[in-house]
């Protein structure tokens, strides 16, 4: 992980510009599409504690991760758990089955974005059963590969309503809260709307319609830093966005 003396980053300034920027992509928002206020996740990836803190103490609650080591690691730091006691975790990356436990083991985890198959659902659920036998459901969302690239996870679009309700009738202790797209990296929006986004908004209307579901209750988590404000004005609830918080990240090591 980047030092934090090195980064040189405000982080105050960061959140305050990405805030205001969700306001203002809120008010170009078409008024027929469901007026559900954006939550904003701060994707910490390999950034240092310190700067998540920063984060927090300027009100930031909700925070991504994309890999489980990191995330577990963060969630049980000694300082993140005395300074950031209502900080809410989105598992936003691949999860493989022999991680589970120790994802869903992670103090303040608040919804695992990426169920992508009815075996991984089946097996969050059963997991999370035994590892918090006492508390409440643990929210979900089903990961749609909406731009069909081989390299991405997620379900196809054909068979999303299937696996939502597979969640929703056999998965009892998961709570599904709508869905999540990567999507397409550096959209050309001059070619007009991103077609991720659309087929992401879609699909949620084809579940609420093929399974009764108040659209207002299904989210739809959909942009990053590049593309957020766009996603908005699509019909995201969700959006993941790190570099216009925390600065660039340095490359990755060969």
């Amino acid at each position: 992980m980047s030092d934090e003396k090195s980064d040189e980053v405000d982080i105050m300034y960061g959140l305050k510009t990405v805030l205001a920027q969700i306001e203002a992509a809120v008010v170009r928002r078409s008024k027929d599409l469901p007026q559900i206020a954006p939550k904003l996740v701060a994707v910490s990836k390999i950034k240092p504690v310190p700067l998540i803190i920063q984060a927090y103490e300027a009100g930031q609650r909700h925070f991504g991760e994309n890999y489980v080591n990191e995330l577990s690691e963060k969630a049980s730091d000694a300082q993140i758990l005395e300074k950031c006691k209502e900080i809410q975790w989105h598992f936003i990356g691949h999860l493989q089955t022999n991680k589970i436990n120790k994802l869903l083991n992670s103090p303040g985890l608040y919804i695992v974005e990426t169920v992508d198959s009815e075996k991984l659902a089946d097996n969050i659920n059963k997991q999370w059963v035994k590892i918090r036998k006492d508390e409440s459901k643990l929210n979900v969302m089903v990961q749609v590969n909406t731009s069909g690239e081989e390299v991405k996870n997620g379900v196809e679009p054909s068979q999303v309503t299937q696996l939502v309700e597979h969640v929703r009738k056999n998965c009892i202790d998961l709570d599904f809260k709508g869905l999540m797209t990567i999507g397409q990296y550096d959209y050309d929006t001059s070619q007009g709307p991103n077609p991720d986004f659309l087929t992401l908004a879609k699909c949620r209307q084809e579940v609420c319609e093929k399974l009764n579901l108040d659209i207002n209750n299904v989210e739809l988590s959909m942009g990053m830093s590049s593309d957020f404000e766009h996603a908005i004005e699509l019909g995201a609830t969700t959006v993941r966005v790190g570099t216009n918080i925390f600065g660039v990240r340095p490359p990755k090591n060969k």
